[in-house]
């Protein structure tokens, strides 16, 4: 995991500037990950949006946020296989003012019967990477970060099931896992729309690369984002990226 700014002092979560995020009872924590992608996933046409494996609900609430600064209607949904992250992402966005729009059910993604969903403009994952075999030090942190739960190769599938013909699919994932999903997203018809790696530095390797796929011909656009300069202070990149929610910008 990419270094994260630490979190502030409210106990068992971490407050941004429109929201707070208890994550005391969630597998996965608030990330510079999550935070990074719920800040950079382009936003959609049809204002629908589904959070898969929600978390803490973070992702959520921060498209939620920038979704609400245009005054138009919209909906996220969101779902998570852990009954207590549900439980806990619902209670964050209580707190807010887009309870109304937001809302959190608990399901296993690939056994969801979305029959009667109507498609979205946008899915967003914080997608599942270890291999089956990695060390856990408890079973949440396994769930949420198991890929035998959720392979990406079913991810895939059900997702180009669920968007609308103009809907995009946006992940984030460690370098040698974004290729390995990227060969998977192109032999079954996705076409990479934005990219962007990320690095803590200028000198050092990619970490992590943010994608974004769609099903129709569009023109791919790439980047990259360094998280801190040579003096080892937040990049100007980065607090432009993020200022709409972290205190520290």
């Amino acid at each position: 995991m990419i270094a994260s700014i630490p979190p502030s002092p409210k106990a068992g979560g971490f407050t941004f500037k429109q929201f707070f995020v208890g994550h005391d009872r969630c597998g996965m924590k608030v990330s510079t990950d999550g935070v990074l992608l719920g800040a950079w996933a382009p936003l959609p046409v049809k204002r629908r949006v589904l959070d898969i494996g929600t978390g803490s609900g973070l992702l959520g609430l921060m498209l939620a946020q920038r979704l609400a600064a245009s005054d138009t209607p919209f909906t996220i949904d969101a779902i998570d296989i852990d009954p207590q992250a549900v439980q806990q992402a619902q209670e964050n966005v209580n707190n807010t003012p887009w309870k109304a729009n937001c809302h959190f059910w608990q399901q296993d993604f690939l056994t969801w019967d979305s029959s009667s969903v109507e498609p979205y403009g946008l899915i967003i994952c914080n997608p599942p990477y270890f291999a089956q075999g990695k060390s856990y030090r408890d079973t949440q942190r396994e769930k949420a970060r198991d890929s035998c739960g959720l392979d990406h190769q079913s991810l895939l599938n059900k997702v180009a099931t669920l968007l609308t013909e103009d809907g995009i699919f946006s992940v984030i994932l460690p370098l040698q896992e974004s290729e390995q999903f990227a060969d998977l997203a192109r032999m079954t018809g996705w076409l990479l729309s934005q990219q962007c790696d990320v690095c803590e530095r200028n000198d050092m390797a990619v970490k992590r690369r943010m994608m974004t796929w769609c099903r129709y011909p569009t023109h791919s656009t790439s980047g990259r984002l360094v998280i801190r300069d040579v003096q080892g202070q937040y990049s100007a990149e980065f607090q432009r990226l993020t200022k709409e929610f972290y205190l520290a910008f």
